[in-house]
């Protein structure tokens, strides 16, 4: 008899082996994004974190899910305002312009994100001495 053919990762077809005679056990799964209601993957966050420690020291599932959060909500308020800069230039995509505009424009996101954007460009800024007109010497009066 052949074995079963395996499937790795979160396949949508099939079910769990042993599950034959349950089908509400295929519906029970659920994984820890689902659990804790984000898009960001919970679980390979707390591989990553694993991952950069030193001397080996736990960490605790609850600081995966913490850290998947604010990454998520980082990533939307980022989006966001890149996606109304976009709007404004009257563009359907999001380009690296508008992902400077955005953080440059945000005075807590310029403070966290002190990174280059590569394709970004400079925030449009004319110095007030530039655009005021000089003023002529009137008659009789030596220039500055």
């Amino acid at each position: 008899m052949a074995p079963a053919a395996k499937s790795g990762g979160k396949s949508k077809s099939g079910g769990p082996t042993g599950t034959v005679g349950t089908p509400n056990a295929a519906r029970s799964i659920q994984t820890r994004s689902q659990k804790a209601g984000l898009q960001f993957p919970v679980g390979r966050i707390h591989r990553y974190l694993k991952q950069r420690t030193q001397h080996n020291v736990r960490i605790g599932a609850k600081a995966a899910v913490y850290t998947s959060a604010i990454l998520e909500y980082l990533t939307a308020e980022v989006l966001e305002l890149a996606g109304n800069a976009s709007k404004d230039l009257r563009v359907k995509r999001i380009t690296p312009r508008h992902l400077q505009l955005a953080i440059r424009g945000d005075e807590e996101l310029d403070t966290l994100v002190r990174a280059t954007i590569a394709g970004g460009g400079v925030l449009p800024f004319i110095h007030k001495s530039l655009t005021t007109a000089v003023k002529a010497p009137k008659k009789g009066e030596q220039p500055a």
